[in-house]
């Protein structure tokens, strides 16, 4: 545990980031058979998807991995997952707990391939709601969760900095609608539904260019 803390620590003060310590329990080399198998085609064999709609992988945090993976497959038969999107479901019901914690080991052993902010015309709103919230919308800061540089936090909030700008902007949006509800406490719910689109947009550039 120490030793962890200590690479973290590292990540966190060092010019360049680090690649998220895998989990000390899974096995990244059972993962990679996984990821190269059946993950590569949509998220890259090292976790850099070239495409928006499906999100890096790489460098993210093993336990969130994990979560999401199984949030994809139903807790119990005859009951819808926890979330819901047919091609993930689909790929999550081949998957034992033992995969799904390897498999994220392996990504979050990746190095991230960031993407960049695009719109300099709403960074300054974007780092504003991201660094500082909107206090008169009760909209607390992002990087109160996920971190001042995007990092995220072990096993709590996902890792950001970096990630396609379209991605992130479709997660809020779900969690806006109510399509996706596995965020804890319905913090993200809560927060989605006081940001406008032009908000959302600005923010998740913001973040996508985070380092």
């Amino acid at each position: 545990m120490k030793l962890r803390c200590a690479l973290l620590a590292a990540a966190l003060t060092s010019g360049t980031a680090l690649a998220v310590q895998p989990l000390p329990t899974a096995d990244a080399a059972k993962g990679r058979q996984i990821a190269t198998q059946v993950c590569a085609a949509c998220h890259g064999a090292d976790g850099n998807s070239t495409a928006p709609v499906n999100p890096k992988l790489a460098a993210q945090i093993p336990d969130y991995l994990a979560k999401q993976l199984a949030n994809f497959k139903p807790a119990a038969a005859g009951k819808p997952a926890e979330r819901n999107n047919a091609i993930m479901v689909g790929f999550a019901a081949t998957l034992s707990p033992d995969d799904m914690r390897n498999v994220a080991a392996y990504y979050a052993s990746q190095r991230l391939q960031p993407e960049k902010a695009r719109h300099q015309d709403t960074i300054e709103l974007g780092q504003k709601i991201y660094r500082a919230g909107i206090a008169e919308k009760g909209v607390a800061a992002c990087a109160g969760c996920h971190g001042p540089r995007g990092e995220g936090v072990p096993a709590q909030y996902p890792a950001l900095a970096g990630q396609f700008a379209d991605y992130l902007d479709a997660q809020l949006k779900a969690f806006q609608s109510g399509a996706r509800a596995n965020d804890q406490n319905k913090m993200m719910r809560m927060t989605a539904a006081k940001l406008t689109d032009a908000e959302m947009k600005a923010v998740t550039d913001y973040i996508a260019g985070l380092r």
